[in-house]
């Protein structure tokens, strides 16, 4: 039957929709969350350096944790995953509210949004770790896994974009050039009560797409009943679990890799309205800056996606470079002309570092369970959970002594002009640290190991083991085993042959 394994295009839909929130969030803290904390809350930069180091902490260690708990939940009436996933819904919306909530103490501001910081993070983990592994169980198809990947992130991207426009044109008021003409102390100042309202209605705008984006996925994506993860939670244990995958050659190249890719994008998104603010005068251009960046990321995504099945995914991982000579150009000439090629050729950038490697990841997966054949089922779950805990953790360090580095420069809070080391260490942050990892990463990308092109008769070799394997749990327990699958390949093909034996 050919077609065997395919999704609905209203399933992928949903299945992007069901990314979005995140996103939204994600790329809202991302862009103002620095500016927020520095210039609004007026929390000294050490404190924001901990307080992003110990969010992106609390999430890097959520994942591992996430992994193991979902690894050994037991299935439900809607699934493994599905549970996780719209359970946290509701409890990630009020932690990314309190988040840009502006409380009425002063000396405890730092705890509260280090412990909010790190709510939303780890909350936000329980959310994405079954949503990414979700992909492995919708389909055993790896041309259908990178169709619903690059619907998840057109999705993901269009929320991005809807993010940082929806809270950037809300706080828009709370960040003008003019406030700072007059300004003589500008470090005494007062916190504009306008200021702090308008980041609290964003911040509630962007908290609602949980719950409306949670109940598009109920939905419209249903975990199939013959998922890879057995009822019982047997299989391999996700300690041991791990301790395997990451000494898998192509796993290693990728994680190592993006690890320092995804922690440059991170840097680069973080201080970009920094630099416009301090190193630049480009006060006025932020939002517009910020939304060219986002709109070609959004544009160019299914252009990536159709260069990926056309020219490879290794080819298309040379797309990350453009944003090298951008971000040094910007730090070169920062006038505004520049600045919006820059921002555009940026989102470009940024878009294929994004798809790249969830697109690459089922493959590793079906590599190691082609080669690995003694494990069992389950190991999607601790190959993505292992992923973002080390991508998270990688962009931990990068924040944290990023941000660190302009306490030591002497940034001064709630300042309309900085001195010289300030904009020095921000040029430096835009420009030379984001082209070091970058170029680092490809290098390891392109030159370490990459995991087999799955044929056309794996996903049925795939679907035959993991149904053996179920098979096995049903006999040791005493209960019947399930219904027989029924082969998608051709009569004569390999799989069909072992199947028929």
């Amino acid at each position: 039957d050919s077609g065997a394994g395919r999704l609905s295009f209203c399933t992928k839909v949903c299945y992007g929709i069901g990314g979005v929130p995140n996103q939204v969030a994600s790329s809202a803290s991302a862009f103002y969350l620095q500016l927020f904390l520095l210039d609004v809350a007026q929390i000294p930069a050490a404190q924001v350096s901990l307080a992003l180091f110990g969010g992106k902490v609390s999430g890097a260690v959520a994942d591992p944790v996430a992994g193991f708990l979902i690894n050994r939940s037991r299935r439900t009436g809607s699934g493994q995953l599905r549970p996780w996933i719209l359970g946290c819904m509701p409890f990630i919306a009020v932690a990314y509210f309190f988040l840009w909530f502006l409380p009425p103490f002063t000396s405890l501001r730092g705890l509260w949004y280090t412990t909010f910081f790190c709510l939303f993070q780890a909350l936000a983990t329980f959310f994405q770790v079954p949503y990414t592994a979700l992909t492995m169980i919708l389909t055993p198809s790896p041309r259908e896994r990178d169709s619903a990947t690059a619907y998840r992130m057109t999705m993901e991207m269009a929320g991005t974009l809807v993010g940082a426009t929806l809270h950037g044109l809300i706080v828009s008021g709370a960040h003008q050039s003019q406030q700072c003409e007059d300004a003589v102390l500008p470090r005494s100042a007062a916190v504009s009560p306008d200021a702090t309202r308008l980041y609290c209605i964003a911040a509630a705008v962007v908290a609602m797409t949980y719950p409306v984006c949670g109940g598009l996925l109920c939905l419209g994506v249903k975990e199939p009943p013959d998922s890879s993860a057995p009822a019982s939670g047997q299989g391999l244990s996700f300690l041991a679990g791990l301790g395997i995958t990451v000494r898998h050659p192509p796993y290693l190249s990728l994680v190592v890799s993006f690890l320092l890719i995804s922690a440059a994008v991170q840097v680069e998104e973080s201080y970009f309205v920094l630099f416009c603010m301090h190193a630049s005068r480009l006060h006025d251009h932020i939002q517009n800056l910020v939304l060219t960046i986002l709109v070609s990321a959004v544009l160019s995504t299914p252009l990536w996606e159709w260069v990926l099945q056309r020219f490879g995914k290794r080819t298309s991982a040379f797309g990350i470079c453009v944003m090298v000579p951008a971000s040094v150009l910007l730090v070169a000439v920062p006038s505004a002309p520049v600045a919006y090629v820059v921002a555009f050729f940026s989102g470009v950038s940024i878009a294929v570092s994004l798809l790249l490697p969830w697109s690459m990841l089922p493959n590793v997966v079906d590599d190691f369970q082609l080669q690995q054949q003694q494990h069992g089922p389950g190991v999607e779950t601790i190959f993505y959970s292992s992923y973002v805990f080390f991508t998270k953790l990688a962009g931990a360090g990068a924040l944290g002594i990023s941000t660190l580095s302009l306490e030591f420069a002497g940034y001064k809070a709630g300042a309309c002009q900085q001195t010289e080391e300030v904009v020095f260490t921000l040029k430096v942050l835009i420009g030379a640290v984001p082209t070091c990892m970058i170029i680092i990463g490809l290098c390891i990308l392109m030159f370490g190991p990459s995991p087999r092109v799955p044929s056309q008769d794996i996903p049925c070799q795939l679907k035959l083991r993991r149904w053996a394997m179920h098979v096995l749990g049903y006999t040791q327990a005493g209960l019947p085993a399930p219904g027989q699958h029924t082969c998608t390949s051709k009569p004569n093909d390999y799989a069909c042959l072992l199947y028929s034996s």
